[in-house]
């Protein structure tokens, strides 16, 4: 009775279990997504804002201005600390101790946490400072992917910021006169101070003008007193305003020479842009992740599965033994595939939890926070046969990639940078000719004295021999001629002082005019020729390199397109050999109901089922890695996952921002359905199956 009852009861249980278990996978879209979490919209829906990288939440190329707070240059700016803690949807996206996660949801998590990303974003705004830097007069020091960081090209130094100067010193002092009649003091025979007081008050200020035309404006001041008395005026001011203007005529002459460091850091900044857009590009490698753990978490079920169906038939090849129909043979062969499968049941789950630390790393900045470092990551998504994304011919597809590949554009923008240096470093060779002109007016004031005059007889007139002369007046009486004299009497003071100095020198009283012109040849000119024949020499060899990336882009195109329909060709492959499997089980089902068959041989087709779609799933993972290195070698990346770098239009504030947007329903834009019909069909025939052996019961 028991040998009559194995054979349906053992058809009724696969039924039951390949109707429950059989291609079901863990890549199945979750369809109870919450609805208003950021990764259900599109681009231009306007229902929710596209996610920031926080690139234009800063703009380092200017400074503080100094109006209306005069200080607010000569104080730093505040810079915060980097985020180094996991971005808060880590959070909104565990539940129940798992993490379920989207492709897009893995993609967002990645650019909100990488720390690759954290740092290269300091490389843009170390660009943002050269710009600074340079339009100042300053030269750059470069960003991450920048061959050069300035022209170091031996012309005339300008700064583009207005300088103020200004200088005011107060000075007294007694000074001892070695001469003292040379200074009005009178004849002594011991040393005689003269005491001297002068105070400056000097002011200028100087700006530097893209042609290399310098010009300053000079406003000095002196107010000086002393004990001499031959001094005109005393205290006195002397005061002088100088206007000057130096214009470099061959080396330093023109805007271009002048501003090439300028167009040097604007170039590396777009580098730095270029450099960061790379850095973003990375999210292949989450997007590789991510589809390595959706098949190693099914892989994980394939394995389970076949566990289940190996204690199954090791089970019941015990039962027959012992009611005597089966050798002990099969049940050790049995005992052997279960050992097997059991075995690789482990490597299955171990692989998982590695995958899942892959992708714990790319999501996260601290993948050992207290509550993400044992959360069980499950992907919701599963690997779909993409649409076609290769382009017409493979001419066109080397085109795309030279126009839209990050790192064939920073080397143009090197090879540009290169180019400028070369044309600056020429102009370096000329002599250096400047010609200046000045204007200059000057004043003088101060206090002098008001004096009067009185007649009076001075000394007798002497003769040879010393006595007086003397002539008869008119009545015959002898009279002494006198030396006539005066005295000065000081009866007030006339003052004078800057007022009067200040309108001398604005009616050019006392005008001054100068041109020169300053003529500098070094002779053979061995330095500059160094120089110029240096930067021809990197501007030639930076050609060199970009045809090199281009040469490298041509080769990484074309792998990745092989790839990418070999792929294609492994998936129509093995889902045909899925299906012809398939079908196999059926047959193999229904000559077991006719008792033309063994639960051996149905298990072993069950098995090769399981097989199959193991083969299919990593096939699938293959083809949507191999889509997603294709795109990154045509540079499509960025634009595939709707991750842009904009860029604000002409005239207005250049503010660089990273931006993702969300997705629709939570997928991916182009991610099908995998397994919908394949389910459809394999429930479909399980159920034939099984309703053929309850009919024969």
């Amino acid at each position: 009775m028991m040998k009559q009852l194995v054979r349906p009861l053992t058809a009724i249980w696969l039924a039951l279990f390949l109707a429950s278990g059989t291609p079901r996978t863990s890549f199945a879209q979750n369809a109870g997504q919450n609805p208003t979490t950021p990764a259900q919209t599109t681009v231009g829906t306007g229902s929710t804002p596209p996610i920031s990288l926080g690139m234009a939440k800063y703009n380092y190329t200017r400074g503080p201005k100094g109006f209306p707070n005069l200080i607010a240059p000569y104080s730093g700016v505040n810079i915060p600390s980097p985020h180094l803690t996991n971005s808060p949807k880590v959070d909104q996206l565990i539940h129940d101790g798992k993490l379920e996660i989207s492709l897009q949801d893995a993609i967002e998590l990645a650019l909100q946490n990488s720390l690759d990303i954290e740092v290269a974003r300091y490389n843009v705004w170390f660009a943002d400072t050269d710009i600074l830097n340079t339009e100042g007069g300053g030269i750059g020091r470069g960003t991450l992917g920048a061959s050069l960081p300035y022209s170091p090209a031996n012309v005339p130094f300008l700064s583009f910021d207005p300088k103020v100067t200004g200088t005011v010193s107060f000075d007294s002092a007694v000074v001892p006169v070695n001469n003292p009649l040379s200074q009005g003091t009178g004849v002594s025979t011991t040393a005689i101070g003269l005491p001297i007081h002068n105070n400056q008050y000097n002011f200028g200020v100087s700006q530097s003008f893209s042609p290399g035309t310098t010009v300053s404006l000079n406003w000095d001041n002196a107010r000086n007193s002393s004990g001499s008395a031959f001094n005109a005026f005393n205290p006195s001011v002397q005061s002088s305003l100088y206007l000057n203007i130096q214009q470099p005529l061959l080396n330093g002459f023109g805007t271009f020479v002048n501003r090439r460091n300028i167009m040097i850091s604007k170039n590396n900044r777009k580098i730095a842009d270029l450099a960061f857009t790379q850095q973003a590009i990375t999210i292949t490698n989450t997007i590789t992740a991510y589809y390595e753990l959706a098949y190693a978490h099914e892989n994980v079920n394939v394995q389970q599965q076949a566990v289940t169906v190996a204690e199954k038939l090791y089970n019941d090849n015990k039962k027959q033994l012992e009611i005597g129909t089966m050798a002990p043979l099969d049940v050790t062969r049995a005992e052997s595939e279960l050992a097997t499968d059991r075995q690789n049941l482990i490597v299955a789950q171990t692989a998982q939890l590695q995958q899942q630390q892959v992708l714990r790393n790319a999501i996260s900045k601290d993948p050992m926070a207290a509550n993400l470092v044992n959360v069980e990551i499950i992907p919701t998504d599963k690997p779909a046969p993409p649409a076609i994304v290769e382009a017409a011919s493979f001419e066109e597809a080397v085109k795309e990639a030279f126009t839209k590949r990050p790192d064939l554009r920073e080397q143009e923008l090197n090879l540009v940078n290169a180019g400028i240096d070369a044309k600056s470093q020429k102009k370096a060779l000329l002599p250096t000719a400047n010609l200046i002109a000045r204007y200059g007016s000057q004043g003088l004031a101060g206090n002098t004295p008001i004096t009067s005059s009185t007649p009076s007889a001075g000394a007798p007139i002497v003769g040879g021999n010393g006595q007086p002369i003397t002539v008869l007046d008119s009545a015959g009486n002898p009279v002494t001629i006198f030396v006539p004299s005066s005295t000065t009497t000081v009866t007030g003071t006339k003052t004078g002082g800057l007022g009067d100095a200040q309108s001398q020198i604005f009616h050019n009283q006392f005008p001054d005019y100068y041109v020169a012109l300053n003529l500098n040849i070094p002779l053979r000119n061995r330095v500059a020729q160094a120089d110029y024949q240096r930067s021809v020499l990197t501007e030639r060899q930076s050609e060199a390199l970009l045809q090199s990336l281009k040469n490298s882009a041509i080769l990484e195109v074309r792998n990745t397109y092989i790839a990418l329909v070999q792929n294609r060709a492994r998936v129509e492959a093995a889902g045909k050999a899925r299906e012809l499997q398939q079908q196999t089980f059926d047959a193999e089902s229904k000559k077991y109901q006719l008792g033309a068959s063994t639960v051996y041989q149905v298990i072993l087709t069950q098995r090769d089922l399981i097989t199959a779609q193991g083969t299919e799933l990593r096939a699938l993972a293959d083809l949507v890695e191999a889509k997603a290195n294709y795109e990154r070698a045509l540079g499509r990346t960025l634009e595939v996952n709707n991750v842009t770098i904009a860029d604000s239009g002409r005239g207005t504030t250049i503010q660089k921002d990273t931006l993702i947007p969300g997705t629709l329903n939570g997928q991916v834009v182009g991610t099908e359905k995998l397994f919908k019909k394949l389910d459809d069909q394999s429930a479909a025939s399980i159920g034939a199956a099984a309703a053929t052996g309850s009919g024969q019961k």
